[in-house]
């Protein structure tokens, strides 16, 4: 049988409420099936606008096949760009950060500006148009601070993201925050895996005895349902609205992106063992109340984000095999916060490194188990892991469209 036809078969006589069959975690065809599906095709989450503050300041990455140079130009404008030279396709930025006033292909030095126009070419002859070979743009956009791209021909319609989003995330101020810290852990386990993991909290209490000290473990506040019912959260949530905070559920009617303010347990602040702020300077004057809890926004498939008063935290997946994810947390803190004055470095880190690393664990002991012969589809629990179900039901969904819209093209051109 045909593949595509396979995993859409599949997809639609699923088992809701159940994890997906094996294949969907191992195997390297249906792997790529995911990339083309989803990765090559959706917007994504690469990076901060503070991580590119100056122009000429660049950062890359790989998204499965596509190498991506992300720059801001001296007009200060964000721009996204295919990594490879447009004479015989090396990559024209090797390092994974850096500052250029002009682009050059280290392998035969075509010179390319910061919007990508090709500047020279030696030795190409009296008929060469310079013109004609710029490095091929990639769709960019920013929203509160974050930098998007899609590396299609034809980019989804990015706007219905930034009206639900843009508004939680404005009063945090991130494009003017700064990165206090970044790290990169790879874990051997497929991506889906990492996001079922991340949506719920089912485990936390047997895993997480740093994050547990200030995040709850209730339900409501990661998964998808029954927040608005938690008079505690209803609480939380018209407080900080009559702050100016938007801060009630809001999820997207296809279930990729949601928002949501929720309070941190007792009378914690941050992410820390005592739950006092990790950072002495607020991280965005125009919160005006302290005790916001954790302003939590997913869009699936590259990002979870926690926003708090003191600092942000933000979360990157992105697929490198069947069976392999790098997963780069990077904390914010305010441009004019100094780490030894307002902050201490490991205090500000230590709960989600810990956090990061159980998790780690936790992913590759379920990829090591779904190898198994033996595994079949296991039941979610509907009282705890409410987010997973709609991950994976968002997933099913989303590639069955596509499956289905893909079909639909086939048999529209026989």
């Amino acid at each position: 049988m045909d593949l595509r036809n396979q995993v859409l078969r599949q997809l639609k006589n699923r088992r809701e409420g159940f994890s997906l069959e094996q294949p969907f975690y191992i195997d390297q065809d249906y792997f790529k099936l995911d990339m083309e599906m989803i990765w090559y095709r959706d917007w994504l989450f690469v990076g901060h606008d503070c991580e590119i503050e100056k122009g000429g300041q660049y950062f890359t990455l790989q998204i499965g096949d596509y190498p991506i140079l992300v720059i801001r130009g001296r007009d200060g404008a964000i721009r996204a760009f295919h990594n490879t030279c447009r004479h015989r396709g090396h990559r024209v930025c090797t390092k994974e950060t850096g500052s250029a006033t002009r682009l050059v292909c280290p392998y035969h030095q075509w010179t390319y500006q910061q919007d990508g126009s090709l500047m020279s070419a030696r030795h190409m002859g009296e008929n060469f148009d310079k013109s004609q070979y710029g490095m091929k743009p990639v769709h960019c956009q920013s929203v509160g601070g974050y930098i998007f791209i899609c590396v299609a021909n034809e980019a989804p319609d990015f706007e219905p993201v930034r009206a639900s989003i843009e508004p939680y995330m404005a009063p945090h101020r991130l494009w003017e925050a700064k990165v206090a810290h970044k790290n990169t852990i790879i874990e051997k386990g497929n991506w889906k895996l990492v996001w079922e993991n991340n949506r719920e909290c089912y485990h936390c209490a047997g895993n997480h005895p740093e994050l547990c000290r200030t995040y709850p473990e209730a339900p409501t506040a990661t998964g998808v349902q029954g927040a608005g019912d938690d008079p505690f959260i209803a609480e939380h949530w018209q407080r900080c609205e009559a702050a100016n905070l938007p801060s009630t559920f809001n999820m997207s009617t296809d279930g990729q992106y949601r928002v949501a303010r929720m309070p941190l347990i007792e009378d914690a602040e941050s992410y820390t063992m005592n739950g006092q702020r990790a950072v002495k300077r607020a991280l965005s004057d125009d919160v005006t109340i302290s005790h916001i809890g954790t302003m939590l926004m997913f869009h699936y498939p590259t990002t979870w984000n926690h926003m708090l008063g003191d600092h942000a935290i933000s979360f990157r997946v992105i697929p490198i095999g069947p069976e392999e994810t790098a997963v780069t947390t990077t904390w914010l803190v305010h441009k004019d916060a100094v780490e030894g004055v307002d902050y201490d470095l490991h205090e500000l880190t230590h709960v989600w490194d810990m956090t990061n690393d159980q998790d780690r664990q936790i992913v590759e002991e379920n990829a090591f188990g779904i190898r198994s012969p033996a595994y079949e589809p296991g039941p979610y629990s509907e009282a705890h892991e409410g987010g997973v179900m709609q991950f994976v039901e968002w997933y099913a969904n989303f590639m069955a469209n596509r499956l289905q819209g893909e079909q639909a093209k086939l048999s529209v051109v026989a």
